[in-house]
């Protein structure tokens, strides 16, 4: 992360508030400190966090009250979102029937004791491989007067057709890879510093995907999805949500201070002395250090979140409930949470205008 000018800014529909004269005393070591302080360890954020209420309460004469961490939402289990699909009829055909069609291979892999026990991604893929392949082998069928067998792979033909975004489902939003994407790690240490850009990449990759094989184009590179979703797996969904609701639950506890009624700073020419202390202690502690990690926290949801997004829009129609109810939990904290550093500058705007030291934006 890197050392801003000391400007209180929120980059989300914010009013920018331009703090150089008001901050004067503030010095970029000190931001540089506080920036390596959240990069030792996992209390590293949460320290910073809580020494900056801390430092905002000691000119109040106040304490600082913080909430309980709050539970993070976590996806149901697997086994609770798999999809339960229709069998189709090609489990009991005579493979030797179909000689002659590359699609005969497709279905001994589907019925062999391994292609039973596949994974959901496996299953997707010769799902797929029968949906490109079986047309023209339904064609040779019926042009040798074998209409029966022809009627036989285009039922499970269009069966799996109504089926594909099911099966999407269950090798994607539904899998273990994209769970484990969601998992919440026991430290944070710098993050987000050192996130790139292949989840954001793997996740739209199977995105594109998808929108193909729902247009008909069933194409699969086989390799290249299980890499992606490995990919999808190493993701830092969880941390993400952790760190989010860090920073809500400390700039939570300093509104709360800042908001405690015991009259205004400034009245007339009544001055609180933290009138002169609390600016510096913003500047220094909040616009030069949290709020740089803020930012870098709002840009890494804006890369992460549209991606999952778009795919849920896509699969909307196939969610199962458990998924739904969880994904409403997830958007409701997300919404709350991002939204922290926005509410704590509007804290302390009010707190402080009434004295004269915040410039309007």
């Amino acid at each position: 992360m890197t050392t801003s000018p000391p400007t209180l800014r929120y980059n989300r529909r914010m009013a920018t508030l331009r703090l150089h004269t008001l901050f004067r005393f503030a010095t970029p070591m000190l931001a540089s400190a506080l920036l390596a302080l959240a990069a030792c360890g996992d209390s590293g954020p949460e320290n910073a966090l809580a020494d900056y209420a801390e430092r905002l309460a000691r000119p109040l004469d106040r304490e600082v009250s913080a909430s309980e961490p709050a539970a993070l939402p976590r996806p149901p289990r697997v086994g609770k979102l798999q999809l339960a699909l229709e069998d189709d009829s090609l489990g009991t055909l005579d493979f030797l029937s179909l000689t002659g069609c590359e699609v005969q291979v497709t279905i001994g892999k589907r019925n062999s004791s391994l292609g039973r026990m596949a994974a959901p991604s496996q299953r997707l893929l010769l799902d797929l491989e029968y949906l490109r392949l079986a047309p023209a082998c339904i064609r040779h069928l019926r042009g040798s007067d074998r209409d029966e067998l022809a009627n036989t792979l285009e039922a499970a033909h269009a069966l799996k057709q109504r089926q594909l975004p099911a099966r999407i489902f269950n090798a994607t939003l539904g899998s273990e890879e994209y769970r484990e994407l969601w998992r919440v790690p026991n430290r944070l240490g710098d993050y987000p510093a050192q996130t790139g850009s292949a989840v954001t990449t793997a996740l739209e990759a199977i995105n594109d995907s998808t929108r193909r094989w729902l247009a008909g184009d069933f194409r699969a590179n086989g390799k290249a999805f299980e890499l992606q979703l490995s990919e999808v797996a190493r993701g830092d969904g969880g941390a993400l949500l952790k760190a989010l609701g860090l920073q809500a639950r400390w700039l939570g506890a300093a509104n709360a201070l800042l908001r405690q009624d015991e009259g205004p700073l400034c009245a007339g020419p009544i001055r609180h002395r933290a009138a002169d202390i609390l600016p510096n202690v913003v500047g220094r502690h909040f616009a030069e250090g949290i709020q740089a990690w803020s930012a870098d926290l709002a840009r890494r949801e804006q890369a992460l979140l549209p991606p999952l997004r778009e795919l849920e829009k896509t699969l909307g129609t196939v969610l199962p409930e458990d998924y739904r109810a969880w994904r409403e939990s997830r958007d409701r904290h997300l919404t709350r949470w991002s939204s922290a550093p926005r509410r704590h500058v509007e804290v302390i705007q009010t707190l402080l205008e009434p004295c004269g030291v915040l410039p309007r934006a």
